[in-house]
């Protein structure tokens, strides 16, 4: 019997082969990009000492959403992480889809993190 792997197994598989050239830094870290089928999360990392130096969900206070899993939702957590990495002088970083196509939900949270000022 051909047993099916699962999408979520596809994804990491595609996220780890990302991994290899993106590299984030002190001076540009790395914006990456978790949607679950209810929320979306979002995180700026330096990679070098291992921190999360921001980070936005829709599950924030301040972003009050019934939805936390469509486009709206992203697109405020776009904005949420954006504001919250230029108010601790971040201003460019490198953008990881996480293994997900860039499309939907991922596109609208890169959408509006740049549209807020966010340079990738």
């Amino acid at each position: 019997m051909i047993s099916k792997v699962s999408k979520n197994v596809t994804r990491q598989k595609r996220h780890l082969r990302l991994r290899q050239t993106l590299k984030g830094t002190a001076a540009k870290p790395r914006l990456v990009v978790f949607r679950s089928n209810k929320q979306i999360y979002a995180q700026v990392i330096d990679d070098l000492s291992g921190k999360t130096l921001v980070s936005a969900s829709s599950l924030d206070k301040e972003i009050s959403l019934n939805n936390g899993s469509n486009v709206e939702a992203a697109k405020a957590v776009g904005e949420l992480v954006a504001k919250r990495a230029l108010a601790a002088k971040i201003e460019a970083v490198v953008f990881d889809r996480g293994g997900y196509l860039y499309h939907g939900r991922v596109a609208a949270l890169a959408d509006a993190a740049r549209a807020a000022g966010l340079k990738f």
